[in-house]
């Protein structure tokens, strides 16, 4: 079958880490849950068994094709309520259902499986296709970046979301083309990121997954809607609710490693002051002190997994909201 021409009929995504993630929200009869990331249902779905007809869960996702799916996969529940929104927005969207706090909120980072396989989508090097990158199918596209983007602002996406350390090479092979004709395909993209590699690099997987990571990431605002989502996260939690959050590279994970650090850190003051007087305690607990890892029958099953950390918290006994 050629890749580049077919069509997916199903939203098709392997939930990473399904159980794990589930269980670092402690699910309880009659509790409140929100899945931020409802992508094609299946963490949700999970959540959602678990609550066993009781309680609620709110799935949010900013994909129509995964808002469809995920209505499609969880229509046997009656505790359900699907979203098309942001994570980000978790606070507004709380309050439009007349919800004040919750037990539980599951973030699943990233791009879906299906996302990527879709080629019309834009989001892989490995098809053919237009540029675009747009999870919500809105805005900005990949191809207005790569077209109209200042050079130094294009080295700035792959250098800091990339962390490709050839985006100069990259960008002047960019800006080389782009001043004759539009780079208008996935394809021309690749090929371009390939001629700013040295011979010797190209070796080391393909040359153009990290410039094509940062640029999904800059089209999409991840990293804004990541800061600005984690924090609404923890904010809607009750006392002893849990935030647990699945990442897929060192950026995100960075991210969310130092928030969930600064919510568990207490006293802030020199550790020369012979007693506290900054006040400050701490908001959170880590459930695990160190990232949870796919398993190794995982990673058999599904490669694409192979980079995802998993990270929970959970906020400490106190029913005052962090402001």
């Amino acid at each position: 079958m050629d890749n580049n021409n077919c069509e997916v009929s199903e939203f098709s995504h392997i939930s990473v880490m399904l159980n794990e993630a589930v269980d670092g929200l402690n699910v309880k009869p009659g509790g409140v849950y929100v899945d931020g990331t409802a992508g094609g249902g299946g963490h949700s779905f999970e959540i959602a068994a678990r609550l066993n007809g009781t309680g609620r869960l709110i799935c949010i996702d900013r994909d129509p094709d995964a808002i469809k799916a995920a209505g499609e996969r969880l229509s046997g529940f009656d505790n359900v309520t699907i979203v098309h929104s942001t994570f980000a927005d978790i606070k507004k969207v709380l309050s439009e259902l007349s919800i004040e706090s919750v037990d539980g909120v599951l973030l699943d980072l990233g791009v879906s499986s299906r996302q990527l396989d879709t080629p019309e989508r834009g989001f892989s090097f490995h098809y053919d296709a237009p540029l675009d990158m747009r999870m919500s199918r809105e805005g900005v596209s990949a191809y207005d970046i790569v077209n109209n983007a200042p050079p130094g602002e294009l080295i700035r996406i792959l250098s800091v979301y990339g962390e490709e350390k050839f985006a100069k090479n990259i960008v002047r092979e960019i800006v080389n083309f782009r001043s004759e004709r539009p780079i208008n395909t996935t394809f021309e993209l690749a090929d371009l990121v390939k001629n700013g590699y040295p011979m010797k690099a190209r070796r080391k997987g393909h040359p153009a997954r990290k410039t094509f990571q940062a640029i999904r990431i800059a089209v999409n605002s991840e990293m804004e809607q990541l800061e600005q989502g984690l924090q609404c996260s923890f904010e809607v939690l009750k006392a002893e609710g849990r935030l647990s959050v699945i990442t897929f590279h060192s950026i995100e994970d960075r991210m969310v490693k130092h928030a969930m650090a600064q919510w568990c850190r207490g006293c802030t003051c020199p550790p020369d002051f012979p007693v506290c007087v900054c006040g400050n305690k701490p908001k959170a607990r880590l459930v695990n002190r160190r990232p949870i890892e796919p398993s190794e029958d995982e990673l058999k099953n599904n490669n694409r997994a192979r980079s995802a950390r998993l990270r929970v918290c959970e906020r400490l006994g106190t029913d005052e909201r962090v402001e």
